[in-house]
């Protein structure tokens, strides 16, 4: 069975960082494209990065310049980090599976990690 495991999130200042990770298993990660994707309490899913399968990458805008995303396939392990976070990154981290077929959409998610920008 595929499983996606986040960890890293937690209470953090504004103006500081986190780094979330994402262990993989049940699929062959390499392989697949990855996504993290967000939910701000009460609000929908936000798309935040994608990685490829090439290792190539693509952020939303409010993320751009901030956020990193990376992976490493021998640890099957997809990680997100975050540098000068802002109270509007408060949320519900998930990471997700893409589709053989389509990048943007998600077949498989996590339980999700939450982070908390506050002072």
């Amino acid at each position: 069975d595929v499983r996606l495991e986040e960890s890293g999130g937690g209470l953090v200042q504004p103006g500081g960082s986190l780094r979330l990770s994402c262990a993989a298993s049940g699929f062959s990660f390499s392989g697949y494209h990855m996504s993290w994707v967000r939910q701000e309490p009460g609000k929908g899913l936000e798309w935040v990065a994608a990685i490829f399968s090439d290792g190539s990458t693509v952020y939303s805008n409010s993320v751009k310049d901030r956020f990193t995303i990376s992976r490493d396939n021998g640890k099957s392990t997809l990680y997100l980090q975050m540098n000068n976070l802002k109270t509007e990154d408060t949320a519900m981290y998930y990471c997700a599976k893409a589709t053989e077929n389509s990048w943007v959409v998600l077949d498989a998610w996590g339980q999700g990690t939450l982070v908390t920008v506050s002072s």
